[in-house]
């Protein structure tokens, strides 16, 4: 089961922010929730390894949804470390094409161009995920006690990962860069307000975003 929770936070490129990877070690091995961007690998890599998360031991990468800073180095480190690759069927495509806006709201012309520069996601990050996961599955295989919720919003395959014992690893659904708040980058403001309404009927002490700190759930208005 569960023992402990690292935090890893990595640089964005161009250092225009940071993201934050979980790593969680359980006793049949490793657990990691997503997993930053390519330009930030080797930060990860001696991070995994100082945690003592060696070639091996990770038997799980959790991507909260298909975005390139949760998912750059996903594929380097199911070659390098082991491990399966789970996510949402929804946010699939984006990993495979390399196509952040894929099942996407499309923006204009010049994101769209930017995007791939400033991503790095090549050909040799792209990847087809060994698992896909939806509302409900459990974890415990792994020797992780939680659960997966889907909280699309972000992007239509974002997912929650709720521990046993109320931890929430809530992707980019909400993020705490200045204060816990909505993420302002969301495809979809409905579904996403409905994914925080969704999180009220459930047993949450804190919260573990994709940006900034932790923070408790009653922080955040779930009404």
């Amino acid at each position: 089961m569960q023992k402990e929770i690292k935090t890893i936070s990595l640089s964005l490129p161009f250092r225009v922010g940071s993201v934050n990877c979980y790593l969680i070690a359980t006793d049949a091995g490793y657990v990691l929730i997503d997993t930053g961007g390519s330009n930030s690998r080797q930060g990860l890599v001696s991070e995994l390894e100082r945690a003592g998360c060696k070639p091996g031991l990770l038997k799980l990468i959790l991507l909260t949804h298909g975005d390139f800073d949760h998912t750059g180095n996903a594929a380097y480190l199911r070659t390098a470390f082991g491990g399966e690759i789970a996510m949402h069927a929804a946010d699939s495509g984006m990993v495979a094409r390399g196509d952040m806006l894929v099942n996407r709201k499309k923006p204009n012309l010049i994101i769209r161009m930017l995007l791939p520069i400033f991503s790095g996601f090549g050909r040799l990050e792209r990847f087809a995920p060994d698992l896909l996961v939806a509302d409900g599955d459990d974890l415990s295989a792994y020797g992780f006690d939680a659960s997966v919720i889907s909280l699309p919003g972000h992007s239509k395959g974002s997912i929650g990962i709720l521990t046993a014992g109320g931890e929430l690893f809530c992707g980019d659904l909400l993020v705490n860069t200045d204060k816990p708040v909505l993420n302002s980058l969301t495809d979809d403001l409905a579904a996403a307000n409905a994914s925080l309404q969704k999180l009220g009927s459930m047993s949450i002490g804190a919260v573990y975003p994709g940006h900034g700190g932790p923070f408790p759930i009653e922080v955040v208005s779930r009404s």
